[in-house]
């Protein structure tokens, strides 16, 4: 008697390996809770050295008194840190995907992430050259999109859809926070250049290091990895918008928004000190406050908005109404150059800021074309961050100078942030 050979019916669904599977078990508050860690040593990292430190830093080397000198050098190793992210962010979250370590696919980029990025702070706090400025700067950035590509994949990993509004807002939330702290930490507490970059440091790794303790990470069988060669890697960085037209609308809007928030912020140390003409010591406390009022916004509506968008599973008018809000922002600091105004306009764009990170980050979750290509798909969204962050010093410096003040600079930001907020329109398979 012989065995019967099983019939393999072709059309039958191929069962979805369980790494690639949407989760569907809530992630735990102690989750969150490390996970929200981790985004405030991130943050406390990269955004106190690029909003005052750096700056500060590449103005000590210029010896010019014309300050767009100082803007566009600043400018120029921002711009270089960008192009690194811009291979960075989907080319580590590509391998992220492949990765099949026993310890996890995200866990060794983020842990290697972070020690890359603490180094390079603590080298660039010893630098006294341009050169050694910018080349630790961008080795820094890198190791921000590493440990952030692979910390962001960790969202659509391990956390189901009706949790991502909140769970994405502990990204956004602590960004405003770490900004604040890290700058008090080195105006204020640490006023030597060297200590403060490591002190960014040692926060940093230890911060990160619950995550990483304690957050599952499902491991990646050798057979269920996608194709791990050159062209597949290269290949994949394209994903057409006509076959992912919400994927391309998505990153559409978060590029046009954060160009916006970009330009909008990133000059703010140069707005006070020389649109407002104050003193380099007035400027600094000037914009403690003015970080502080931005911080308020940021928590606020990105906690409130990032639950309610959850409960009501609804995510555009969100991201609409909060690029509304940044470019209302924009426009009063362009027709009201007086600090009150700065005040006013910086809560205004906390608020819009804080809603669009917690329930845009959400948003691109859902409409990622791959599973099995999630950390290089949200790699990319992230270039839709870093990179107009990047760019802005210098973008801005050139809008400054030719348009002869800040006030082009503004409505230029509001413009850029209204057109994100249109753009999400066209987005079918979200709400």
């Amino acid at each position: 008697m012989t065995a019967e050979t099983p019939v393999v019916n072709p059309a039958a669904p191929v069962e979805t390996p369980s790494v690639f599977a949407e989760p569907t078990k809530l992630v735990t508050g102690g989750w969150i809770g490390a996970f929200a860690a981790a985004w405030l040593g991130i943050w406390m990292a990269q955004l106190a050295p690029f909003q005052q430190v750096l700056p500060v830093q590449v103005a000590a080397k210029i010896h010019s008194t014309h300050w767009q000198d100082s803007v566009v050098a600043f400018g120029i190793i921002s711009g270089i840190a960008g192009l690194c992210a811009l291979i960075a962010f989907p080319l580590t979250g590509a391998l992220s995907d492949r990765t099949t370590s026993r310890f996890g696919r995200r866990r060794p980029w983020i842990l290697g992430g972070t020690i890359l990025f603490a180094l390079a702070l603590v080298a660039l706090g010893l630098q006294t050259e341009l050169l050694g400025i910018g080349f630790c700067w961008s080795l820094a950035i890198v190791g921000f999109c590493v440990l952030t590509s692979a910390l962001t994949a960790t969202i659509s990993d391990q956390v189901p859809v009706r949790q991502r509004g909140i769970a994405s807002s502990w990204i956004s939330a602590p960004q405003a926070i770490g900004t604040i702290l890290g700058i008090v930490l080195v105006t204020i507490l640490i006023t030597d250049q060297a200590f403060g970059y490591l002190a960014l440091a040692i926060l940093l790794l230890v911060l990160v290091l619950p995550f990483l303790l304690r957050a599952p990470d499902a491991q990646l069988s050798r057979a269920d990895r996608p194709a791990f060669t050159l062209a597949a890697l290269v290949q994949g960085m394209w994903i057409s918008p006509r076959k992912h037209p919400d994927f391309g609308w998505t990153l559409l809007s978060r590029i046009l928004v954060n160009v916006g928030n970009a330009l909008g912020t990133g000059l703010l140390f140069y707005f006070l000190e020389f649109g407002l003409h104050m003193s380099e010591s007035d400027a600094n406390d000037s914009l403690l406050i003015l970080v502080a009022v931005y911080l308020v916004g940021v928590v606020s509506s990105s906690l409130v908005a990032g639950r309610l968008s959850d409960r009501l599973g609804r995510r555009k008018p969100f991201v609409m109404v909060s690029a509304v809000l940044q470019g209302i922002a924009a426009l009063i600091l362009a027709l009201f150059p007086v600090f009150p105004a700065a005040v006013a306009g910086g809560l205004i764009l906390g608020l819009g800021y804080g809603c669009f990170l917690a329930v845009d980050q959400a948003l691109a979750t859902q409409v990622l074309p791959d599973p099995a290509d999630r950390g290089k798909d949200l790699g990319i969204m992230n270039i839709a961050t870093a990179v107009p962050q990047a760019a802005a010093p210098l973008l801005g410096a050139l809008v400054v100078a030719s348009l002869g003040g800040f006030a082009g600079l503004f409505v230029l930001s509001a413009i850029a942030a209204v057109l994100g907020a249109i753009a999400i329109l066209p987005i079918k398979t979200v709400k």
